[in-house]
């Protein structure tokens, strides 16, 4: 990648406050460990500045609620009432003392796969589209075996390119945001009531809100309890995979285009729109704090059937209409797996090993990227 090339994305990225994390709970599948995050944070306003869009597919992302929803850029909203983004920092350098001299911190585990065919590698890792900074330390953000598949891969295929999620935002407010008040009018009263009450601490947020179609509704709020829970985008793993791929001047590129992650959303119809955002108020903020909080657990784990099984449960008891919820899933979650595992096998070739970096809840089950590449004559084991 040339150095201007670089310079650029990096400036940008810090300007936008280090935001490049896409939805995850059922998107990530749908945003905490998607690209669409990322966009959505690029309109939001954390603090002093910007947040970025994505990877959620794309923050993504990583409310359970977003889990494969891809990371995108929110039109400047502002934060929850506690919610600080500092920008784009590396971990903090001091990782602690005991007794008995410093405390040697270990990087998350991660859900990470190596997939062969022949002489063709398939190098894969679950993200999330934000994190802790504890999930990356100092001198070691990744595991060996994940930077040794870095160093090793002449390619790092992202859900979106880093030039397509710069220019996301766009899309996402095109697409996304009204010219006048619509929300109320697209949603049931009830429903409208429901996620006003949510908002009533902060106003601001709600006389934004209403300006969006409520499948960008239902990241903002996926967002904002994302942020609740203490996690922070600019500790979203591409980001971090960003930073350390980017000394290897490798080719980074895009498993879809951001005409056709955008297309997930925007060819929802108004009732899977609602069901979205209604899922999304279901619980408590408390309550969804904690599903992300378990969601990130899971995921420094690094088992990803584990966390396909988790969220097979949640998205059960959450789903209103289970047909119509279904449909989501399907949309926004299988379909790009296909996608994905389709734009693998052309870039992947004999001795050219690909590293792939997409939302942790694309990966198991049994529509999962991993069974996909297994029916692709591929063997896959955990790395």
């Amino acid at each position: 990648m040339p150095d201007a090339v670089a310079a650029r994305r990096l400036t940008r990225r810090s300007r936008d406050g280090g935001c490049h994390a896409a939805f995850a709970r059922r998107w990530g599948a749908r945003a905490l460990t998607g690209a669409a995050l990322l966009g959505v944070c690029s309109v939001f306003h954390l603090g002093a500045g910007p947040i970025g869009v994505a990877h959620a597919a794309g923050a993504a992302a990583n409310a359970p609620a977003q889990a494969g929803r891809p990371a995108m850029p929110v039109p400047n909203l502002p934060a929850p009432p506690r919610a600080t983004l500092q920008g784009l920092n590396p971990p903090p350098a001091t990782p602690g003392t005991t007794a008995s001299g410093p405390v040697r911190m270990q990087p998350a585990r991660m859900p990470f796969y190596v997939a062969t065919r022949g002489t063709t590698t398939i190098y894969v890792l679950g993200t999330l589209h934000v994190g802790d900074p504890a999930d990356y330390p100092p001198g070691q953000p990744f595991r060996a075996p994940i930077l040794g598949a870095l160093a090793a891969s002449p390619t790092l295929a992202l859900e979106l390119s880093p030039d397509e999620l710069l220019v996301s935002q766009d899309d996402v407010s095109k697409y996304g945001v009204c010219r006048r008040d619509c929300l109320p009018g697209l949603l049931p009263e009830p429903l409208w009531h429901k996620l006003a009450l949510r908002l009533r601490g902060n106003p601001a947020a709600l006389d934004g809100i209403k300006k969006m179609r409520p499948w960008l509704a239902s990241l903002v709020v996926e967002t904002y309890d994302s942020l609740s829970a203490g996690l922070q985008t600019e500790y979203g793993t591409e980001a971090q995979l960003q930073n350390v791929y980017i000394r290897t001047r490798g080719k980074i590129v895009g498993l879809e285009t951001l005409h056709q992650q955008m297309r997930a959303f925007t060819g929802l119809t108004l009732a899977q729109q609602r069901e979205m955002l209604a899922q999304d108020l279901m619980q408590t903020p408390a309550e969804n704090v904690d599903d992300v909080k378990t969601l990130h657990r899971l995921w420094r784990v690094g088992d990803a059937d584990a966390i396909a099984a988790w969220q097979a449960a949640k998205s059960e008891k959450l789903a209103r209409d289970k047909r119509i919820s279904d449909s989501i899933d399907n949309r926004i979650v299988y379909q790009r797996n296909r996608r994905f595992v389709s734009r693998m096998l052309l870039i992947a070739g004999p001795n050219k090993p690909v590293f792939v970096a997409i939302g942790a809840l694309h990966l198991g089950g049994r529509k999962g990227v991993l069974q996909l590449l297994r029916q692709h004559g591929f063997v896959v084991d955990a790395g």
